[in-house]
């Protein structure tokens, strides 16, 4: 079961991050996780939100440059181990990682993955005995 991330591509400036998010905070979405890399001129945003087509369309329609992406989600033990236990079924299972980041529940931590071939890797590692979360089942953590 994958999910659906947000891509936003944002000018490296101060006040862009902040005009992006105030976007969401106006039409009530919540960011469930984010990441964010730079490069010198620009920087990309992903996160995981509660109303993925709601947000999509409120960025765009304020400008934003945006992408949907699948991704993998998948709760981990918030112990030591807990994510080397994760990362060994996705080298028994030769799945490259493009990137990853995390978020924190209740009880446990949950990370995303982006992979190159999302069906093929869910499989693998269902068969592997992990279990990806749906947007609902995040939204519930």
């Amino acid at each position: 079961m994958s999910v659906k991330q947000i891509s936003v591509f944002l000018e490296n400036r101060p006040g862009t991050l902040k005009n992006m998010t105030a976007v969401l905070a106006e039409n009530k979405i919540n960011i469930r996780a984010l990441s964010l890399a730079d490069t010198k001129d620009f920087g990309i945003v992903r996160m995981l939100v509660d109303d993925v087509f709601e947000a999509t369309n409120v960025l765009e329609n304020a400008g934003f440059i945006t992408r949907l992406n699948s991704v993998l989600v998948f709760a981990i033990s918030d112990e030591a181990g807990g994510l080397d236990a994760l990362l060994a079924k996705f080298e028994a299972a030769k799945i490259n990682i493009e990137y990853m980041y995390a978020f924190a529940g209740k009880k446990n931590a949950y990370m995303i993955f982006r992979v190159n071939d999302t069906k093929n890797a869910e499989a693998a590692l269902r068969k592997a005995g992990g279990i990806p979360l749906s947007a609902e089942e995040m939204s519930a953590v």
